[in-house]
């Protein structure tokens, strides 16, 4: 049966909904059936088209028990749930769900805060720095403050994903037919981490540019009756 990965976090804006689409496009390019949940009511579902991986609108408790029941009952695929920042309750029951937590976090003292507060509340989960700076000097200052403030955590610290203004191509309502090169092979690193964790085979992809993913089979139309819980 289906896994479920959890991206929650009690501070918004630490990139949650950005993590969860790389996360999914990632799983399709490395062979990996998905489907990115959307549970934060303060967003709009986007749609299947075009994606290589299927979008199903959860933001109410009954349409995302019944997702989860659909997920759960589909062979060889993970459901990627996207949390809301500031619902404590929420992320608590999603914890429950899940079969592995990740909790994203910007280069800032607030967000480490916060996200060690989060690392004692839920154990099982691993924190993601996200956002993270690609300038030498920046990164070594980040990196700095993260071995400074979370060295009791950093066992549950995955590796950086970097800051890439291409990622708000995943966010549009129409993805592009073809995704750029650094944006594919961020995609395919973050996923390839969480399928590490989970102890998942998948497909060893080249840093290749994304005109010849475009033969990755996208996920059969069939199953996009996820998106449709009710």
């Amino acid at each position: 049966m289906a896994e479920i990965v959890c991206i929650i976090g009690n501070k918004g804006g630490t990139g949650k909904t950005t993590l969860s689409h790389m996360l999914c496009q990632g799983l399709g390019l490395l062979g990996q059936r998905s489907a990115c949940i959307l549970t934060d009511t303060a967003r709009e579902p986007l749609q299947p088209a075009g994606r290589r991986y299927i979008t199903a609108d959860a933001r109410t408790p009954e349409a995302l028990r019944k997702v989860v029941d659909k997920l759960r009952a589909m062979d060889d695929w993970l459901g990627v749930i996207d949390g809301g920042g500031n619902r404590t309750e929420v992320d608590r029951r999603l914890y429950s769900i899940a079969d592995i937590v990740l909790l994203p976090f910007r280069d800032s003292h607030e967000d480490i805060r916060t996200v060690v507060k989060d690392l004692d509340l839920f154990p099982r989960a691993y924190a993601v720095p996200t956002q993270w700076p690609s300038n030498t000097w920046q990164r070594r200052v980040a990196d700095r403050s993260v071995a400074q403030l979370m060295s009791d955590y950093k066992h549950r610290i995955l590796r950086p994903v970097v800051a890439l203004s291409s990622t708000k191509l995943l966010l549009q309502r129409q993805v592009p037919d073809a995704m750029p090169t650094p944006l594919s092979n961020a995609c395919r690193a973050v996923a390839g981490q969480v399928m590490d964790l989970m102890e998942l085979a998948y497909q060893q992809l080249g840093d290749t540019d994304d005109e010849s993913d475009a033969s990755q089979p996208r996920p059969p139309a069939a199953v996009e009756r996820l998106a449709h819980p009710h």
